[in-house]
């Protein structure tokens, strides 16, 4: 079954897959692929596959030239990035346009950062094509809550400090501070929250965390640009998080004490920030 990965190549390792059974990126169909939180080379095969197949790439702000690279030169590029506090592009516009772009033939790619699914709209883009009757496949991604921190030497879970961990959004659909959690039970859910998105409310989120009882001595880490040779971390506390400025982003926020790791961990340091792919 497997013949084609035990086969001798000369042309390299990545040349073994040629003959690999991959599904096709159909005509008319829509891909949400997952690009990872940095390095272009933490894409899955499936990612880079569908990739090498698509006639348009509709690509997030945050997904490097070097991983849009790897689409075919014929291949159209369309941005279509969120960014908070600039202009972007209106969700409901973007969702219309892959639906146009499959039911003209195409073989669409939407590539978005990190995960399609985890905080990044791919729940409602897959929900526009099941009702536009457009077929699609998701092709999860690494999460920069997950391997992003991994780059930061930064475990999300460690059996000597915690057993669970909550996932926040930094602002709601309106860019505001999120008005539906409940900040109590978020605050003492877990030993470690992860919050994405989170920058530009750090501050008002860390006032909520610590009115809902969670210590202003609790541990905060930062990690900026994660994955890519400019990744950069601030290791501060919760309290201490409302006078922080010029925090580069994006960032991914950790608090709890897994970030302490990060100081026997942190491995992507000097010469392994000298490879483009990670």
């Amino acid at each position: 079954m497997f013949d084609w990965i035990r086969r001798p190549n000369r042309r390299g390792h990545f040349a073994a897959l040629d003959h690999a059974d991959f599904p096709p990126l159909e005509p008319g169909t829509v891909w949400l692929v997952g690009a990872g939180p940095g390095g272009p080379g933490l894409v899955s095969l499936l990612g880079y596959h569908g990739l090498g197949q698509a006639d348009v790439v509709v690509h997030d702000a945050l997904v490097s030239d070097a991983l849009l690279a790897m689409a075919p030169r014929r291949a159209q590029r369309i941005f279509a990035g969120k960014r908070g506090g600039r202009p972007s592009p209106k969700q409901a516009d973007i969702s219309l346009q892959l639906i146009d772009l499959a039911k003209a033939g195409k073989r669409v790619l939407r590539l978005k950062g990190g995960d399609p699914f985890m905080f990044g709209r791919g729940g409602e883009e897959a929900g526009a094509l099941a009702r536009a009757g457009v077929r699609f496949r998701i092709v999860p991604g690494i999460s920069s809550g997950l391997g992003g921190l991994a780059y930061a030497g930064i475990p999300v879970t460690h059996r000597d400090t915690n057993h669970a961990v909550v996932f926040l959004t930094g602002h709601d659909d309106t860019g505001a501070v999120p008005q539906g959690v409940d900040w109590n039970a978020i605050a003492n859910a877990a030993p470690v929250i992860v919050m994405y998105m989170a920058v530009k409310h750090l501050g008002s989120i860390a006032e909520k965390l610590i009115a809902a009882g969670r210590p202003a001595d609790d541990s905060l880490t930062i990690v900026s640009h994660v994955a890519t040779p400019r990744q950069s971390a601030i290791a501060t506390t919760l309290g201490k998080a409302p006078s922080l400025a010029d925090i580069p982003t994006p960032a991914i926020v950790v608090l709890g004490p897994v970030g302490a790791y990060s100081q026997t961990l942190d491995w992507y340091v000097q010469g392994a920030r000298n490879h483009v792919f990670g």
